[in-house]
């Protein structure tokens, strides 16, 4: 072969080295009047170059026209080669009968080097297809041959493709092993988009290996490398979507896997793709709550898998729709039976997923009664709990654990379920933000409602507490793993507030703002990207809850804590030795009320609304009924603290009639409260006053509080920057800031007190040694948190209690700034005279004028912790 026909040849590996250069200079060489073999050639790139990153009809065309060319030439290899190269686009454009029939004649026409590259690409596409042992036979033949040519790129090739087979099938080790030597290899070359798809399938095998942390920092990384090279990613989206449901961002995958279809169908891209893209997105919309997006999206990717001949994946699609119909409460016989024969065709394939399909046809059988057929699938499911992945173990011990329950045996029901969640708690703290551990609990609920439900019908109360706080609130368990010396962090971090206030300066001289907005957008992503990267370094997941611990820390102290069963609030109050519970009213019933008073509560924020007050109060009565019932007669006369469920933090408890006059605080968790009330204040008292810009009154209250405390450290103007606010705030005494804040529902880490400089997020308490003894927070909604995971609370003071603080007065609702300034002068009245934040509260409520505002204004403040 000439120097030409090399220099030809070569623009094949460019592809995947300079994807963008190699398709010009295929395009020059058409140009140029060329020979068959080099037309041959040039028409091979620009298929390639369409197959993965552009329009699969217009790579069709230019690699029949390729293959016609070859034969022309008289090239056996130059055509075996071709026929390759056709056949994967065939598969992915759906005809996958006509792509296997191109690698028949590929194989026959081969030799040497050049068949052993056919074999890779029909390994490739068997992988495709769900066809593991075939894909494995030819890169088993394919191997040898290719290290013996030492061509060292189409040998990393095979190792990376033979390591995916094996995650596929679940050998983890095996597919470390390969992607290592390959990972050496690719080293060794240039080719740029093959490295970036090491990258990501390293991402995939950190995931399957249980490391979420490591996938999520590996996809971003591999995310990076293809966008220099502007390829599109949809294998990428795919693999991303599956980290994100293992980490409870369910609606993150969807919303990623939806885009990714809309791109895809926008260039005519691969149909194999887009089902595996339909599958993600039915999974996403199951875990997110919506079955009816998910059947909608499982049944489409259920008809184009069918179509694809690609049956691994049709059954997996087939498994998905069956799990959202039943979510959508159409469990019947006939779903057993189809959830039964899913679980064998996925055991048959060495499915990792098989031990979900048979938990589900044992669920759906339970759910009917037939206790023979649950018991035989349950037994089934139950196998995988003790080897696999933290999430393949879960799914056998909750199989476990209905299996008990179904043959009536509370104590081995009560075994499973806590065997179970001591294997989620493990994989939780292996997480080192908060927010993918908040949210890694969803994946325990099931256990943990059974748990409790068995400990409301035989355990009593006790019992129902200790399995109540087995699963509540354990984000604050432990502090989050502090974010390393990160200078890129660091700089988004600086980057973001700055965009920010500029946005902010922007809206407020009604100048345009779009561009900023995007740039904020874009620079929160980023923060939150890299903070989902670190690793729990955690040993575990705490200490084990005492009942009789609690009690005898309680003293004259009742603690009220909320279970919700079935939809029914169920009180247990601790005190004097005892826990006993009692019935209340219905969750939905309380959570509709505590929105009527949030609503009275806005309107009373501003003067003229007095006629709502009497409103408020009786909706504060009803609140009271649904949420404390009889218990509500048994509180005694000492102080109180709340432990309400995620779903009621926004309750004004102070509103409800027999809280009104107490000392009254609000705790996440019976064993927050424990902590902080155990917890040590720091030595040298240090009081910070801090005071943010743009309040009404200008933070009046901290000029008088300085004179107070005489040798506060105040933070205003331009001293209330970021980072010196958050240098005093580290490890006082005291803190208070008066500074607007601002609840994102949507992203709760990023809410944010207004500081000279742009915001002050939780990120950036995060970042804390220690977090304030007590700080109060005066201004609006800092109270307010998300709801996530099992009964998880993210927000501004649930941020700060892990970090070291005791105790926080908060905001729940939107307040009046001048009523705050007298609430917050008789509060810190009566902490200088040694009360406690919560008696010290409810001192400052009584000191207050007596009208509507500002008694709106006592009730929208809680004290949080035990300080």
């Amino acid at each position: 072969m000439t120097a030409g026909s090399d220099s030809v040849l070569e623009l094949l590996p460019m592809v995947f080295a300079a994807p963008k250069e190699a398709l010009a200079r295929a395009e020059q060489v058409l140009a140029d009047d060329p020979s068959p073999l080099h037309a041959s050639v040039a028409h091979q790139v620009i298929g390639m170059w369409q197959r993965d990153f552009g329009d699969l009809r217009i790579a069709l065309r230019h690699l029949r026209r390729a293959r016609d060319l070859a034969a022309r030439a008289g090239s056996a290899d130059r055509e075996a080669d071709v026929l390759g190269t056709l056949g994967v686009a065939l598969v992915h454009a759906g005809s996958t009968r006509q792509g296997l029939e191109a690698f028949e004649r590929g194989v026959a026409r081969g030799t040497g080097l050049t068949r052993a590259r056919v074999l890779y690409r029909r390994a490739y596409v068997w992988w495709v297809l769900g066809r593991h042992r075939e894909a494995l036979e030819d890169v088993r033949r394919a191997i040898p041959v290719l290290r013996q040519a030492d061509d060292v790129i189409w040998t990393a090739r095979a190792l990376t493709l033979r390591a995916t087979v094996h995650l596929a099938l679940g050998a983890v080790e095996r597919a470390e092993a390969d992607f290592t030597a390959a990972e050496a290899l690719w080293d060794t070359t240039g080719q740029e988009h093959d490295k970036a798809d090491a990258v990501e399938s390293r991402g995939l095998a950190a995931f399957r290996s249980g490391d979420v942390p490591a996938a999520l920092r590996l996809l971003d990384e591999a995310e990076e490398r293809y966008a220099k090279l502007g390829t599109p990613t949809f294998m990428l989206n795919i693999r991303r979507c599956e980290v994100l449901m293992a980490a409870g961002l369910a609606p993150e995958a969807l919303a990623e896997a939806d885009t990714a279809i809309g791109v895809l169908d926008g260039i005519g891209g691969q149909s194999t793709r887009k089902a595996e893209l339909l599958l993600a997105a039915a999974r996403a919309a199951r875990l997110a709550g919506d079955p009816q997006t998910a059947i909608a999206r499982a049944d489409l990717a259920v008809r184009l898998f069918a179509a694809q001949r690609r049956t691994w994946w049709e059954t997996h699609a087939r498994l998905v729709l069956i799990e959202a119909r039943v979510a959508a409460g159409r469990g019947s016989g006939r779903l057993v039976a189809d959830a039964a024969a899913v679980a064998d065709r996925l055991a048959a394939f060495e499915a990792p997923a098989a031990p979900e399909a048979s938990l589900l046809a044992g669920r759906i059988a339970l759910e009917l009664g037939w206790r023979t057929d649950a018991e035989r699938h349950l037994t089934v499911a139950a196998r995988s709990r003790h080897s696999g992945p933290p999430l393949a173990r879960l799914t056998g011990w909750a199989a476990q654990a209905l299996r008990a329950q179904a043959a009536g045996s509370g104590r081995r029901m009560l075994e499973a379920c806590r065997r179970g969640l001591d294997v989620l708690d493990d994989h939780r703290m292996t997480l080192g933000a908060s927010e993918l551990r908040a949210r890694a609990t969803a994946q325990g609920a099931e256990l943990a409602a059974l748990a409790q439900q068995a400990s409301l019908l035989s355990g009593g109360p006790r019992q129902l507490l200790v399995w109540s706080e087995r699963w509540r609130s354990t984000v604050l368990s432990a502090p989050p793993t502090r974010p390393p010396a990160d200078p890129t962090l660091q700089r988004a971090l600086t980057a973001y507030r700055e965009i920010a206030a500029r946005a902010e300066a922007a809206r407020m001289e009604a100048r345009p703002v779009p561009a900023l907005e995007r740039e904020q957008r874009r620079l929160e992503r980023e923060i939150r990207s890299r903070t989902l990267h670190i690793r729990g370094d955690a040993p575990g997941g705490g200490a084990s809850f005492d009942p009789a611990r609690l009690l005898e820390r309680l003293g004259e102290v009742r603690l009220v804590e909320l279970v919700v069963l079935d939809g029914r609030v169920h009180v247990l109050l601790c005190g004097h030795g005892r826990v006993r519970r009692y019935e209340a009213g219905r969750l939905a019933d309380a959570v509709v009320e505590a929105e009527h008073v949030q609503a009275g509560l806005r309107r009373l924020a501003h003067p003229g609304a007095e006629g709502r007050l009497p409103v408020v109060e009786a909706a504060g009565r009803r609140l009271e009924e649904l949420l404390l019932g009889p218990a509500a007669a048994h509180l005694g006369s000492g102080p109180v603290v709340v432990v309400p469920p995620g779903r009621l933090h926004r309750v004004p408890w102070a509103l409800l009639p027999s809280l009104r006059e107490r000392v009254l605080s609000v705790s996440p968790s019976a064993s927050s409260w424990l902590r902080a009330r155990e917890t040590e204040p720091p030595p040298g008292g240090r009081h910070v006053l801090v005071r943010g810009p743009g309040l009404a009154t200008g933070g009046a209250e901290v000029p008088e509080l300085a004179d107070r405390y005489g040798k506060s450290t105040v933070l205003e103007h331009d001293d209330a920057r970021v980072p010196r606010v958050l240098e005093e705030l580290d490890g006082a005494a005291l803190a208070h800031i008066a500074a607007h804040g601002t609840f994102r529902a949507d992203s709760p880490l990023f809410s944010s007190l207004r500081m000279a400089d742009g915001p002050l997020i939780v990120h950036d308490f995060e970042r804390l040694d220690r977090s304030p003894y007590r700080i109060i927070l005066s201004s609006c909604d800092t109270a307010r948190l998300a709801s996530v995971g099992a009964d998880e609370l993210l927000g501004l003071v649930t941020a700060l209690l892990p970090l070291g603080t005791a105790g926080v007065v908060a905001s729940s609702a939107p307040v009046n700034d001048a009523a705050v300034v007298p609430l917050m002068v008789a509060l810190h009245k009566g902490l200088s005279v040694g009360l406690s934040l919560a008696e010290a509260l409810r001192d400052a409520r009584g000191a207050l004028p007596g009208d509507a505002v500002h008694q709106a204004t006592g009730w929208a403040f809680s004290a949080f912790g035990a300080a």
